[in-house]
């Protein structure tokens, strides 16, 4: 049985291919119609600007622009309070990319080992308001 379509736009800023390949397929199966690439940071937030999505699955470490940078401009731009960002990262948070959390409060900061794309799927959709939380 096919998932309901939602109509929330999620924006996927990676350059990693094999990880967005595996996103969007993962995605398009659970349900997202609506969804963005971009391969930086800077096509990034002309992506943004241009589809103004409900959610942005950002990347830390990438050419041109890296997403901690990313994330200050858009939050800069007045973008943070109206679209969800879920930070996904191979990166251990250090002392630069902790500040950068704690000022802008991503909805999740994920390290990609430690997460399928199935629970980064399930943190979309609590984060969207689609699921609640798992009780404890």
């Amino acid at each position: 049985m096919q998932p309901p379509p939602y109509p929330q736009k999620i924006l996927i800023v990676e350059d990693e291919s094999s990880m967005l390949t595996a996103l969007k397929d993962n995605l398009f199966a659970a349900g997202f119609e609506h969804l963005s690439f971009a391969q930086n940071g800077e096509e990034g937030l002309a992506a943004a600007a241009r589809e103004n999505p409900d959610l942005i699955l950002l990347d830390i470490v990438m050419p041109k622009m890296d997403g901690m940078t990313m994330l200050d401009k858009l939050c800069d731009s007045g973008t943070c309070p109206n679209t969800k960002i879920i930070l996904l990262t191979n990166l251990q948070a250090g002392d630069s990319i902790m500040k950068g959390v704690i000022k802008h409060e991503p909805s999740y900061y994920l390290v990609k080992t430690d997460y399928s794309i199935a629970d980064i799927i399930q943190k979309i959709k609590i984060t969207l308001g689609i699921e609640s939380l798992p009780s404890l």
